[in-house]
């Protein structure tokens, strides 16, 4: 099994990161605009559409207000072709406007590592910028 550990540091304070990773019905307003293009729920299933016309099927494992920390497992359609996938975002104060989000990712077949690496950190990217824009936006005194 491979597993990925991403650290993305953001200029916004926990609750407010932790509001965009928790709502899950809003992926792709909130969090990766652009990189998917719709979010439907259904139950405890989230099913998430992007541009090139493919769509994932994921089961929302967990979601814990207290501790910040978001659990899913991707069940169908992904690509590369996953045999396994459980990943989680959690998300920890570095100070009063500043977050360090950490998501883990678990999958195999090992060999699609430098694949899924390659998603993970554009999508990081995005999740970044989308989580400081609307910080920013919100608040015109910020840096």
């Amino acid at each position: 099994m491979a597993t990925i550990r991403k650290e993305i540091v953001i200029e916004a304070n926990a609750e407010q990161v932790w509001d965009a990773v928790s709502d899950i019905g809003a992926v792709h307003q909130r969090f990766v605009p652009g990189y998917t293009l719709d979010t439907k729920l259904d139950g405890d299933y989230r099913i998430l559409f992007f541009p090139h016309g493919g769509k994932i099927r994921e089961r929302i494992v967990s979601i814990d207000d207290e501790s910040y920390r978001l659990a899913y497992a991707v069940i169908e359609g992904s690509k590369p072709p996953l045999i396994h996938h459980h990943a989680s975002f959690q998300v920890f104060a570095a100070n009063d406007n500043e977050s360090i989000l950490v998501w883990i990712t678990d999958f195999l077949p090992k060999h699609t590592e430098p694949e899924m690496r390659i998603r993970i950190d554009r999508a990081a990217q995005v999740i970044k910028q989308t989580i400081e824009n609307k910080e920013k936006n919100r608040n015109p005194f910020s840096k």
